[in-house]
């Protein structure tokens, strides 16, 4: 009895075995999870890569087109990835697109918010805006009001791009300090809309940490794990074929981007003038003679007297003795740093590569004016011009995050304008040739700017027959009075009937003046 039902039982066991084993078995998919972005790199006219990670490995799709609910067009990238990247090609110049990301059967994101616009062809004039934001990945309420106003101050506007000045995530410059502090803070607006070209810090390559001095060689840090930089010279300039600096075109200015911490072939920092990055940067600024603003930023300033101090620190001393002159013989417009956490503003100056004390403006400022072109006293706009090239204007712009921090001798002599108790970013706003640049601070208000232009001034003699019109164009943008007349336009037609007709157009503040001489023949 008892074997047979053991018999039964070892039948019965081995049948469920059978169909265990004969039972299909059901594959189950993770759907990706969108962590981070999406956001955009390496935008040029003509092309952009969008990135975005998941949580799980999958394929990646973009489809993109001209209208929101029209994404008639897609880029693929058939590899198992979490960190996703790509590129669309083929794009129109300063067209907006519309995108989505996902995998080839999901869609993690894209709706009507979801848009970039590409940048300008190369040399092309318009009303361009970019926005620097120094030091900002700190989590603090400064930093998420810094871009609250600097958003309610664009409005519709669109942002042709945004440049960070290093110290990117505080303090170490981790994976998981970028993805709290600073991806999770912009996704949802300045990430995903507007492209991004960075430049690194000392935080961004760790240090704090025991490692740093190899990372300075190596370059292997989540700097530049996160993001993509246009290296082999798509989005113009001299192709640089590292991600440590580079170039790129928006419209008529040119920008580059450099590394103040990094070292090139394990051995050359940025004041080392004969390493890779000082003989790239040679060569970048001689085949960009041509444009019309030439613009640098990277992150150790020459001067500062805020929460660090030029005169004091290794990397700020020799930046100032050995490498900015060679920006000053070439023609660079203006310089943009971060590093001390406040904002700090020179007038116009050239020449000056000593301490702060050695400072002298009878010496060192080409303009006297504050440059700040709202009417007050001695605040005419800064004026450059093939003749007269000289000078640079520099920028400390490091609080839009981390904010404070006062040398005994603040502030420093080079600088018009500083301020350590507010934070803030910077807005450039450049058409055809005149460039602005408005701090921008947590609580809205504007507490410092300045106006630089080029080629204004000037005198144009034309020669027309009688009867025929001439259509006169003032050099500058801007409110413009012509004769004294209601005309407010930078342009007016005319048609004399004298011989020798003058006509001049200044500026709302009289601080600029043309002269056209009109002259009429039979």
């Amino acid at each position: 009895m008892k074997s047979t039902v053991l018999a039964s039982m070892l039948l019965l066991f081995a049948c469920t075995a059978t169909q265990a084993q004969e039972a299909p078995v059901k594959k189950v998919t993770l759907t990706p999870a969108l962590l981070r972005g999406p956001y955009l790199q390496a935008a040029s006219s003509e092309s952009i890569v969008v990135r975005w990670r998941t949580d799980v490995s999958a394929r990646s799709r973009v489809k993109y087109g001209t209208a929101p609910n029209k994404l008639d067009q897609q880029a693929d990238d058939i590899n198992l990835v979490t960190e996703h990247k790509v590129k669309l090609t083929g794009l129109q110049p300063n067209t907006r697109y519309y995108y989505s990301i996902g995998g080839y059967k999901d869609v993690l994101q894209g709706d009507a918010n979801n848009y970039f616009q590409t940048l300008p062809a190369p040399g092309t004039t318009g009303l361009y805006r970019i926005a620097a934001l120094g030091d900002c990945g700190d989590n603090s309420v400064n930093q998420r009001q810094v871009k609250e106003q600097l958003l309610k101050y664009l409005g519709n506007n669109y942002l042709n791009a945004w440049i960070l000045l290093g110290d990117n995530a505080y303090p170490d410059g981790t994976d998981a300090e970028y993805q709290s502090k600073f991806f999770n803070v912009y996704k949802d607006d300045l990430l995903k809309k507007y492209p991004l070209f960075p430049a690194p810090g000392n935080h961004d390559y760790h240090d704090t940490d025991i490692s740093a001095k190899q990372a300075q060689m190596t370059h292997q840090t989540t700097y530049y794990q996160n993001f993509s930089m246009p290296v082999d010279g798509e989005s113009g300039g001299v192709p640089s074929h590292t991600p440590s600096f580079y170039s790129f075109d928006i419209g008529n200015i040119h920008f580059l981007s450099l590394d103040s911490y990094g070292k090139e072939d394990s051995a050359y920092r940025l004041y080392d003038t004969t390493g890779p990055q000082v003989t790239w940067i040679k060569k970048d600024l001689a085949a960009n003679q041509n444009k019309g603003w030439v613009i640098a930023f990277w992150h150790h300033p020459p001067y500062t007297m805020g929460s660090h101090n030029s005169d004091e620190e290794d990397e700020l001393i020799h930046i100032r003795e050995n490498f900015i002159q060679i920006l000053e013989r070439n023609g660079v417009d203006l310089v943009l740093n971060g590093h001390s956490h406040d904002y700090e503003r020179t007038r116009l100056i050239q020449g000056h590569y000593g301490p702060a004390n050695s400072f002298d403006p009878a010496k060192h400022n080409v303009s006297n004016s504050s440059g700040r072109y709202d009417g007050g006293n001695n605040a005419a706009p800064y004026i450059k011009d093939s003749i007269r090239n000289k000078g640079t204007v520099y920028v400390v712009s490091g609080s839009a995050g981390k904010l404070g921090g006062k040398q005994t001798t603040y502030p420093h002599k080079a600088m018009y304008f500083a301020d350590a108790d507010h934070g803030g970013s910077s807005l450039l706003e450049i058409q055809d040739n005149r460039l602005d640049l408005k701090w921008i601070c947590a609580d809205g208000t504007i507490r410092d700017q300045f106006t630089m232009m080029k080629n204004v001034n000037r005198q144009t003699d034309i020669h027309i027959k009688k009867g025929q019109s001439a259509t006169l164009t003032a050099s500058f943008a801007g409110t413009c009075k012509w004769n004294n007349r209601a005309n407010t336009g930078r342009s007016i037609t005319v048609t004399p009937t004298s011989s020798v007709t003058k006509y001049t157009v200044t500026d709302v503040y009289n601080n600029l003046k043309d002269t056209f001489i009109v002259h009429v023949s039979k």
